[in-house]
C-alpha cells in the first residue's frame, strides 16, 4: 500500500511501526486505532488512507492477509505459497500460478505463524514445521527457513461447507454415468472398504460422500488426524488427534483414537488415514462385528495396497502371515482414485480382495473407469456375489 508522500520503503516501515504497537497492544486494529497509532508515529494521513491501512491490517493480523480473496473463491480448494510472489491455487484443474504477491519472505513466514496459533501450535526455528486445522476446518501446513529454502512454505487446503453428494461427484465426471448404483449397493451391502489414490486425488472427498449415504439409523464413528471428512448425516461422532504440548504432554495418536471409538458403539468405523499402527487395531475392529467400516490410504494403484498395509502393519509389530489373515477377512473391496493430466478426478479401478495359493491377500481388478460406464474385469463375478448383484453393473448394453 503507497501512503501520500512516501516512497514504498517508507510506507512499509510505517506500517510495520503500527503493526508494532497493535501487537504489542493486543488490540484489534481498527480505523481509530490505526488513526491513533500513525499519530503517535508523528503522521497525518487523511480518511481514505486510515481506512486502507486498517484494512491491510486486519487482514494480516486477523484474517488471512493477501490470501483471503483466493480461500472466498468457492472454487479453489488449495492454496499453495513457495515464494511472496509465487502463490498458486487448484481449482480442480491443476495449479494456477496467481498475481497474489506478498510484499516480502517475512510476511509469509509471520502469516504461516499467527495461523498456526490460530491453530493452538507452534511454528518457530525450535520447531520449524506444522500440520493443523483451522477454525473454519481448513488444513494448515507451513514449513520455516532454513528447512524451507529461502522463504516459509505454506499450503492451506479449504474445508467444504457441505459434503458433495454422489449425484454431484457423477456430475463432475468422478463417479462414470451408472457407478453410483455400484456405490450405492457397496454400502448397503455394509461391505468394508478402503478408498486408495495419490495426495490430491479426491479419496476424502468421495469418502464422506459414501457416507452420506449410510442409513440415518446408523452411528459413524470418525478417527482422524485432521478432522476433514465432513459427512451429510444425523449420527456423526468425530474424533481428532493432539499433539503433545510444549512439555511433550497430552499427545493423542490415531491409535488411541482408534481403540476408543470402538468401545463408542459405532455402526460404522472409519479411520480418515491409515499410515501408521492404527492398521492393527482398523483391521481387529473389522474382524469382530464391526461392518461397513472404511478408511483412506495412499497407494500409487489399487494392486499395491496390501503391500502398503504390508509395511504399516510391520512396522507396528504385526507379522506378515497375521496381517494377511486379517486383511482377507476385514476388508472386502478397494476404490483407487487417479487425477488424470486435465486435473478430473475420477475412480480409476475397483478391485476386489482374495487370497491366494499361498495365503497372501492380492487384489482383483473388478470394474474399471469407462466414460460412459464402469467396464467390467475378471473379478466382477466376485464383487457382484458381495453386493448381491444379479450381475449387471449399470453399464450401456
Amino acid at each position: 500500500m503507497n501512503l501520500p508522500g512516501l516512497g514504498p520503503a517508507d510506507g512499509a516501515a510505517l506500517l510495520d511501526g503500527v503493526r508494532r504497537r497493535l501487537a504489542e497492544s493486543g488490540a484489534e486494529p481498527t480505523p481509530a486505532r490505526v488513526a491513533q497509532a500513525l499519530r503517535e508515529q508523528g503522521r497525518v494521513l487523511g480518511d481514505a488512507e486510515i481506512l486502507g491501512a486498517a484494512e491491510r491490517l486486519r487482514s494480516e493480523l486477523v484474517g488471512t492477509g493477501p490470501l483471503e480473496p483466493l480461500l472466498a473463491d468457492p472454487d479453489v480448494t488449495d492454496v499453495l505459497v513457495s515464494a511472496p510472489d509465487r502463490v498458486w491455487v487448484d481449482r480442480g484443474g491443476g495449479l494456477e500460478l496467481t498475481r497474489v504477491a506478498f510484499p516480502d519472505a517475512a510476511a509469509v513466514r509471520r502469516l504461516a505463524q499467527r495461523l498456526a496459533a490460530v491453530a493452538g501450535r507452534r511454528l518457530d526455528d525450535a520447531r520449524p514445521w506444522v500440520d493443523a486445522r483451522l477454525p473454519d476446518g481448513t488444513r494448515l501446513h507451513a514449513v520455516l527457513p532454513p528447512v524451507a529454502v529461502g522463504c516459509t512454505c505454506l499450503a492451506l487446503r479449504v474445508a467444504r461447507p457441505r459434503a458433495f453428494t454422489l449425484a454431484e461427484l457423477v456430475a463432475a465426471g468422478t463417479v462414470p454415468p451408472g457407478g453410483d448404483r455400484i456405490l450405492r449397493a457397496l454400502l448397503a451391502a455394509r461391505l468394508s472398504f478402503l478408498v486408495s489414490g495419490g495426495t490430491g486425488s479426491g479419496k476424502t472427498t468421495l469418502l464422506s460422500a459414501l457416507l452420506g449415504l449410510v442409513g440415518p439409523d446408523e452411528r459413524i464413528v470418525l478417527a482422524e488426524d485432521s478432522a476433514e471428512l465432513r459427512p451429510d448425516h444425523p449420527h456423526v461422532v468425530r474424533l481428532e488427534t493432539r499433539p503433545a504440548n510444549q512439555e511433550g504432554a497430552g499427545l493423542v495418536t490415531l491409535e488411541d483414537l482408534v481403540r476408543q471409538a470402538l468401545r463408542m458403539r459405532p455402526d460404522r468405523l472409519v479411520v480418515g488415514e491409515v499410515r501408521g499402527p492404527e492398521v492393527v487395531h482398523l483391521l481387529a475392529a473389522l474382524n469382530t462385528g464391526h461392518e461397513g467400516g472404511s478408511c483412506t490410504i495412499h497407494a500409487n494403484t489399487a494392486g499395491d495396497v496390501p503391500a502398503r498395509l504390508e509395511a504399516l502393519a510391520t512396522a507396528a509389530g504385526l507379522d506378515r502371515a497375521a496381517l494377511h489373515s486379517q486383511l482377507s477377512a476385514a476388508l472386502s473391496v478397494v476404490l483407487h482414485l487417479v487425477r488424470d493430466r486435465s486435473g478430473r478426478r475420477r475412480i480409476a479401478e475397483v478391485h476386489v480382495l482374495e487370497r491366494d495359493a499361498t495365503g497372501l491377500v492380492r487384489t482383483v481388478p473388478a470394474l474399471r473407469w469407462g466414460e460412459r460406464a464402469f467396464a467390467r474385469e475378471r473379478g466382477w463375478g466376485r464383487l457382484a456375489l458381495l453386493l448381491g448383484e444379479d450381475g449387471g453393473d449399470g453399464r450401456e448394453r
